[in-house]
């Protein structure tokens, strides 16, 4: 007789499917948002808990010891020599289901000893996944009563894992799902008999997940609930993306067990509701118990019975007029700032019911907004509840705790909860102006020139690190800060009169720093915000001017060319042809970047390089029908946002001083009208010059005419003169 532990069998090497575990510590090392103490002693840290024992029970509590018997040599023989028929790779596909459905067989009644030892664990993943739904179902009946120890195993939760995967391929097939329920229904019922020890396991709590993943009918290849995937929300957060509804995430590809997940959930809590406090501190129970909420997102009758338990009080003591007793919100606030917690409670404030959060806002946040703010762990809890804030009401509660503290929360690091709440006053529209006007105050004092904001937000870290910050000027070669960028592009969000202070900084920028941002990641996105913004067109133009010259530079970069692409977009004819004639230089060194493709077509740089006078006229028709189509359906923002004015002259002092000098396109377009060669071509044609002039002119002509008369009548959006004009293009080239 043996002793099943980690003395009892060798290491095995803990990989990819306990990632999601790994990632629980490091997920927010990115962007500068690390949970991790700043000082030794600090919160509670993962790493810190030297004294816990694997499965996350501290150091009261006493080793679980379960005995089993010891493999005998004649199945340990008889499942070597299966592995060594797999390795040989003998067996047809048409027969291989077979064996493993045999194969697996022969592990009734000694189910736990063969999937914790480590060798054979091996052979049984194999055969769990290659063998029939009924072998496979029962197999987990067998494993069923001791299900939790294999699952909470080094080796066998390896098999249970491969087995719920196995379960979710089968459920494709359709006579399949009942035999399945009835058996995730008996593993079920042993989980809630005794759930904590199962959940606190480092182990136990990964097959735990993948159970809820099956029972919501999540691929278990998705990213929607992984927690390694932690910045996928942060563009809801933002407002740079839609927020996903129930309704979406309900849709999946494969069947799921709602009943199922409902009772296994209901039933755990309600079993370790006891022992609540070690499920909120543990690292590995905050795992489970995050999946479960966001499994249940939308299920407000369940998530109104647990949420409540998992912070300590009743349904009754949040929703109705209740109080919550001191100590209780005391403790969940200093809880708030422990890790495990911090990040379960921003769960909690994403998917719960909105009288639930109401009543969480209202009796355990309020009065204590910046003191969570200001801590390591507890800021990352206040971004959530800013960030899901649901009306005025709220967001002025949050103002009036918060709205004071824009320099102090910036000095202190915690820029995270200014950009959303810069985030949360766009998207409710709510203290709009009032949150420029602070985070303009927070960077610049009233003695100072409005010029220096933009620049001290890119820099946040390196402006508060300062000690002179009255001698802080631009750092070259810096990289800009992440959030900083973030706060940046949300304001440009914000209408035109609240950002009058961020536009005039920006648009003071010297060429030289415009373009080392352009250059940065995070300063590109703020320059493509305030083009996007609601600021004048010649504001938006005086800042694409600081970069001429530079445009087949910054196409070259990855970042860059979405810069280049924004630039474009605002530009007016003159500044387009500028930019294009600038990419020809560069454009056989574009085309063998990822990025450059894209841009060659969106700005039709060929056809520049081929016939400028044409693709002018086309940029001219295109100007023209957005002209025609704000004059008759869009309004006074829409003009605005669209940047549409009057034509320009043809010619102007934005274009490059070598393309002016030299005009080598225009030189070629002549010579090339004069000849009987294509542009860019040594072979001759057949066809006349005049002829293809005069067809040349007509065309254009047509298209900017039928264009705009295309627009007035509301018919088809192809344009004929384009059209026609590819067709002449090609016969040309032939």
């Amino acid at each position: 007789m043996v002793a099943i532990g980690s003395a009892a069998l060798p290491s095995r090497r803990f990989e990819a499917s306990m990632e999601d575990d790994m990632s629980f510590k490091s997920s927010r090392k990115k962007m500068g948002k690390s949970r991790k103490p700043e000082k030794q002693g600090q919160g509670r840290s993962f790493d810190a808990g030297a004294g816990k024992s694997v499965s996350g029970r501290g150091l009261n509590a006493a080793p679980q010891t379960v005995v089993r018997k010891q493999v005998d040599p004649e199945t340990a023989k008889y499942f070597s020599e299966i592995a060594n028929l797999f390795e040989s790779e003998v067996i047809d596909i048409e027969e291989r289901s077979s064996l493993c459905s045999n194969a697996l067989e022969e592990t009734r009644g000694k189910e736990m000893e063969l999937a914790t030892d480590y060798i054979i664990s091996h052979t049984l993943q194999t055969l769990v996944e290659g063998c029939d739904v009924d072998c496979l179902c029962a197999f987990l009946r067998g494993c069923a009563k001791n299900f939790p120890l294999i699952a909470m195993d080094k080796s066998g939760s390896h098999v249970a894992e491969s087995a719920i995967r196995a379960l979710s391929r089968h459920l494709q097939e359709s006579d399949a799902y009942a035999v399945i329920e009835d058996t995730l229904n008996t593993i079920c019922k042993v989980i809630v008999k005794n759930p904590v020890d199962l959940m606190c396991d480092c182990y136990g709590s990964h097959v735990l997940r993948s159970l809820l993943y099956l029972f919501k009918g999540v691929p278990f290849d998705s990213s929607d609930f992984r927690m390694r995937k932690s910045f996928s929300a942060l563009p809801e957060r933002f407002n740079f993306k839609a927020p996903r509804s129930d309704a979406d995430v309900s849709q999946h590809v494969i069947p799921g067990f709602p009943d199922l997940l409902k009772f296994l959930v209901s039933g755990m809590i309600k079993c370790a509701q006891n022992n609540v406090k070690t499920l909120q501190v543990d690292q590995f129970s905050s795992l489970v118990l995050q999946t479960a909420l966001k499994m249940l997102a939308g299920d407000e009758e369940v998530l109104l019975q647990i949420i409540p338990i998992l912070i300590g009080c009743t349904r009754e003591d949040i929703v109705e007029e209740n109080t919550i007793e001191p100590t209780i919100v005391r403790d969940v606030l200093g809880l708030m700032k422990e890790t495990a917690f911090s990040h379960l409670m921003e769960v909690v404030l994403e998917v719960a019911p909105d009288v639930l959060y109401n009543g969480i806002f209202l009796k355990i946040f309020r009065n204590s907004l910046f003191d969570l703010s200001s801590h390591h762990c507890g800021n990352f809890v206040i971004q959530a509840l800013i960030s899901h804030a649901k009306n005025h009401d709220q967001m002025e509660m949050i103002w009036e705790e918060l709205g004071s503290n824009f320099r102090d929360l910036l000095k202190m690091g915690r820029s995270g909860v200014i950009a959303l709440l810069m985030a949360a006053s766009q998207r409710l529209h709510s203290y709009e102006q009032k949150c420029c006007e602070a985070l303009a105050a927070a960077v610049h004092s009233c003695n100072e020139s409005s010029t220096c904001i933009v620049p001290r937000i890119l820099f946040l870290d390196g402006y508060f690190n300062c000690e002179d910050k009255s001698n802080w000027n631009w750092p070259s070669g810096v990289k800009m800060n992440v959030m900083g960028s973030l706060i940046l592009q949300e304001v440009f969000r914000f209408q035109n009169e609240f950002i009058q202070p961020f536009v005039t900084s920006i648009t003071s920028i010297p060429a030289d720093n415009v373009l080392e941002a352009a250059k940065d990641p995070g300063g590109a996105r703020v320059i493509e915000a305030f083009l996007s913004s609601n600021a004048s067109a010649k504001l938006k133009r005086r800042l694409v001017m600081r970069l001429r010259g530079h445009f087949g530079e910054l196409a070259l970069h990855s970042s860059g060319s979405f810069t280049v692409e924004k630039c474009f977009t605002t530009g007016n004819i003159s500044q387009r042809e500028a930019i294009v004639s600038e990419l020809v230089a560069v454009q056989s060194e574009l085309w063998n970047t990822r990025q450059g493709p894209h841009l060659m077509r969106k700005l039709d740089v060929d056809g520049f390089a081929a016939r400028p006078e044409q693709w002018r006229s086309r940029q001219e028709s295109k100007q023209s029908t957005l002209r025609d189509f704000s004059a008759t359906f869009g309004s006074s923002e829409t003009k605005a946002s669209n940047n549409i004015e009057p034509e320009q002259p043809k010619k102007s002092s934005f274009l490059s001083e070598d393309y002016m000098k030299r005009s080598k396109v225009g030189k070629t377009v002549d010579h090339h009208q004069a000849s009987h060669a294509p542009f860019l071509s040594t072979t001759g044609s057949k066809r006349k010059p005049k002829e293809k002039e005069q067809s040349n002119t007509k065309f254009a002509r047509v298209s900017v005419d039928h264009d705009v008369s295309k627009v007035k009548n509301k018919s088809k959006k192809k344009r004929h003169g384009d059209d026609s004009f590819s067709k002449s293009s090609k016969k040309l080239k032939a």
